[in-house]
């Protein structure tokens, strides 16, 4: 019993320093680039949907203020307009779900995720500051995994994974819900169905807070 409270007291101490370090480094260089992978999660996420539905990628912007676009052409509008914010919430879970995973190489994971990065990167990016942030990213990713250990490669995929999730919500709530009259996904597909913007931040954000809170669950349950 005490060493199963011990770990679960040691979980929600490393949690609460996670978020304390987000909260009070989020506007400087250490979480900007997380930042930014976020978007690219979110616009390739975009770039999936149109593809599973019979569309293609023309091509993906990313730019320094954190804004992106994937324009695709063809397939389902619906799936592509509601894969961006829920996708890169999803990518997040997946993440933070293997870095949960004891047998798991981590050093590999992230060898993985890199490459992937700098190969959706050259296919499909083209702006500047989107292509070099990519191949950046990518290589950062594939030398981390390569001189560091299972352990910091966990750590890695932790941080990358819960920043991606948490992200996702205050993304959503930026977009669409501070900024009603901004140009967001939600706008679009409120032109596509006829149902306000509003409503699918609040399905969205309400969608991001439980799937969170479900990965924190299972998470602390297994500590």
């Amino acid at each position: 019993m005490k060493p199963k409270f011990v770990r679960k007291v040691r979980f929600l101490s490393v949690f609460a320093v996670f978020l304390g370090g987000l909260w009070f480094l989020w506007d400087t260089p250490v979480i900007y680039p997380l930042k930014i992978f976020v978007v690219l999660l979110h616009e390739i996420s975009h770039g999936i949907a149109a593809l599973a539905t019979g569309g293609s990628i023309e091509r993906i912007t990313l730019d320094a203020e954190q804004g992106g676009a994937c324009y695709c052409s063809g397939g389902n509008a619906f799936f592509t307009l509601s894969a961006g914010y829920l996708g890169s919430l999803l990518w997040g879970g997946l993440i933070f779900s293997v870095a949960r995973m004891k047998r798991v190489n981590t050093g590999w994971i992230n060898s993985l995720i890199g490459v992937a990065v700098i190969v959706l990167s050259l296919m499909y990016i083209r702006s500047e500051f989107g292509l070099v942030f990519g191949l950046l990213f990518g290589v950062a990713l594939i030398l981390a995994a390569q001189k560091t250990g299972q352990a910091i490669n966990r750590g890695v995929l932790f941080v990358l994974g819960l920043t991606s999730a948490l992200y996702a919500i205050l993304d959503i709530k930026g977009d669409v819900l501070d900024r009603p009259e901004a140009l967001s996904d939600a706008r679009m597909l409120a032109e596509l169905t006829g149902i306000p913007a509003l409503l699918w931040g609040i399905s969205w954000i309400s969608v991001a807070v439980i799937y969170s809170l479900w990965l924190l669950y299972g998470a602390y349950e297994d500590a």
